[in-house]
């Protein structure tokens, strides 16, 4: 039995969760590739982004030459969190290490939000298909067991078909799950290292600024 004759065979149940499988696989690959391409691009720029921050010779310089790296803008808002604040604001309370504190925190939680993007699709679908899945498989043999109840005896005609739909639905779900799964853990590990090295920039930074900028060097 193909996916297709399942497809055309099946019932309005069986409909659905192939129709909900179809779904969530294909969304969970846009998101694995999509990912892929961001995290590989972030990775790179953080590490070019810094490397070139550290090289300027002052922080004016400095935010110039991380715009030429920083393609997805993760390194450019912390360092536009720093401009100072409106006077007479809340924002603009306490002294400068608080003020740079509470404004690279706030930053930080942003651009790492854009990072975890895609990932709760990724754990859902890992962690739901395999049941989704097994739905379409009880209701095999389901189909299989009212078979054989009317048939009166055990037939292979009346068993076959319902017992590989619910194989079929097993395996899909399985199909579903895995990739999503690895993508998740894989990706979990790629943002844990980008996020680390955000928040060490982020910390040299806010220190910079607490104990003063390096000064140009002589012409």
């Amino acid at each position: 039995m193909s996916l297709g004759d399942l497809f055309r065979q099946g019932d309005a149940v069986t409909r659905v969760v192939a129709i909900l499988l179809f779904a969530m696989s294909v969304s969970s690959w846009v998101v694995i590739l999509w990912k892929a391409w961001l995290l590989q691009r972030a990775g790179r720029d953080v590490a070019r982004s810094t490397a070139a921050f550290w090289q300027s010779a002052s922080v004016a310089e400095a935010r110039q030459k991380v715009a030429a790296f920083d393609r997805e803008a993760l390194v450019l808002p912390l360092m536009a969190a720093t401009e100072a604040q409106a006077p007479g604001s809340l924002a603009a309370a306490g002294d400068r290490s608080q003020q740079l504190t509470r404004v690279l925190r706030d930053a930080l939680h942003r651009v790492l939000h854009k990072l975890q993007s895609g990932q709760v699709l990724l754990a859902t679908v890992g962690s739901t298909a395999p049941f989704v899945g097994l739905l379409g498989t009880v209701w095999g043999i389901y189909h299989a067991l009212t078979g054989i109840a009317n048939a009166g005896q055990i037939t292979i005609d009346k068993v076959s078909g319902p017992v590989g739909e619910a194989l079929i639905m097993t395996a899909a779900g399985l199909a579903v799950a895995i990739p999503a799964v690895l993508g998740y853990n894989v990706f979990g590990r790629l943002i844990g290292r980008i996020e680390a090295d955000l928040e060490g920039f982020a910390r040299d930074l806010r220190e910079l600024l607490v104990h003063g900028t390096p000064t140009p060097a002589a012409s």
